[in-house]
């Protein structure tokens, strides 16, 4: 799986899964206010009806044949055999006899509750009617074992609806990150070719006008031109490596071992013309060859060649460019080191961001991005350290080719200098 198709696909799945996550959980809180609240609603009107009943009773019930589950409590009446234990509450009787004033409670005992009432009633009569909930009781929990049920079938409904919802929603993204791939594969192969008609074309013109003493105007108009469409093809170079890296040809290219200090010293050469140009002095030093890596010697050439490219770009005329190699921990470390202007040490992270511009850094284009890119490619990482006005170092750590086991202990070899 190449590591920006799986980005692609992991932030595909994330939205997915936040989609059915947040579907889910509103349909279940929707249904776990509306179980609640009708739960609430009866088991408060339940207690109103049973009061209601209640106090008819103790007012007007016929003492010898009260409703069900109530029971009557008077002076000279026997209360029936399957009356409640405890009852009638002296304490309660001795009260409303004392104030006539009716006096209500609940009682807890023996697994239920009861409602009491003890009051006088119209003929003088002092009564006490007693009510049995385990009935209503019973009721409201069998109410809240069917709203629990309800609320995982809810639960489970609503993760199906969510998942559904999710795919659904997100397969437009998928499919636009999809054609974004496709269209900058095609684009940069459509436009390769007539850039690089364009730019050698203006490299003959530059020369033309060298060789005819043209107006240096002209002469450097041209080479301006030169320079703009040689940078317009590097770009739409690293938009097809961006775009292979990401989704592979049809036969990816097979890794071998390829030899980084040797690749190293033949990029600085291949840019010894610049460094020339700019007054630059370039050290190449490292452990003695062969120091293998195993990758894509094209795609790896590109990363170095975008290391040394962007020391030389941030390196004033004068300074001094170090490319360090060294064996760690069974990798292969490559480290640039420039005397340019640095960067924060707040930007490191950010240098990697494609067209990342800011602060001191300036501005570093497409190159470091697709430079991760080939790294993370090949399993290996990249770091940034820098600080203003001290230059910077860029540090790239690759897994070496047959690692052995033993630590290797690295000499000095002669330095490259341009």
């Amino acid at each position: 799986m190449r590591p920006s198709v799986e980005a692609e696909r992991a932030a595909v799945r994330r939205a997915r899964l936040r989609i059915a996550v947040f579907t889910s959980a509103i349909i279940t809180l929707l249904v776990a206010v509306v179980g609640g609240v009708a739960g609430t609603v009866m088991t408060h009107a339940q207690h109103e009806q049973v009061w209601r009943e209640l106090r008819y009773d103790a007012a007007r019930g016929g003492l010898s044949s009260p409703s069900g589950c109530t029971w009557l409590y008077a002076p000279g009446v026997t209360p029936l055999t399957y009356a409640p234990a405890g009852f009638p509450l002296r304490a309660d009787l001795e009260r409303v006899r004392r104030t006539h004033e009716a006096a209500e409670r609940t009682v807890r005992r023996d697994g239920t509750v009861y409602l009491v009432r003890t009051q006088i009633r119209v003929d003088g009569t002092l009564v006490q009617a007693v009510f049995d909930m385990r009935f209503q009781l019973a009721d409201r929990r069998h109410l809240w074992y069917a709203l629990g049920v309800a609320e995982v079938v809810g639960l489970i409904a609503a993760a199906a609806a969510g998942a559904v919802l999710g795919r659904l929603a997100v397969s437009p993204l998928a499919e636009a990150l999809a054609r974004q791939r496709r269209f900058v594969t095609d684009a940069s192969h459509e436009l390769r070719t007539p850039v690089t008609q364009v730019y050698t074309r203006a490299q003959l013109l530059s020369r033309q006008a060298a060789a005819q003493e043209l107006p240096a105007q002209h002469r450097d108009g041209l080479s301006r031109l030169v320079g703009s469409a040689g940078r317009l093809g590097e770009v739409l170079d690293d938009l097809l490596l961006s775009a292979s890296l990401a989704a592979g040809p049809a036969r990816p290219p097979e890794r071998r071992p390829v030899d980084l200090l040797a690749l190293a010293r033949s990029v600085v050469e291949e840019e010894a013309d610049r460094t020339r140009d700019g007054g630059l002095t370039v050290v190449v030093d490292g452990p003695p060859p062969p120091l293998l890596v195993d990758g894509i010697e094209s795609a790896l050439r590109r990363a170095v060649g975008e290391l040394l490219s962007n020391a030389i770009r941030h390196t004033p005329a004068g300074g001094r460019i170090e490319v360090a190699l060294a064996r760690a921990g069974g990798a292969v470390e490559l480290t640039v080191t420039d005397t340019g202007p640095g960067f924060d040490a707040a930007e490191a992270s950010r240098l990697f961001e494609r067209f990342h511009s800011g602060g001191s850094s300036g501005r570093y284009g497409l190159g470091l991005a697709l430079l991760r890119e080939v790294i993370t490619h090949h399993g290996g990482t990249v770091a940034a350290a820098g600080r203003p006005g001290r230059g910077a170092r860029f540090t790239v750590r690759l897994p070496e080719s047959g690692a052995p086991s033993a630590p290797v202990l690295a000499r000095r070899v002669r330095a490259v200098r341009t």
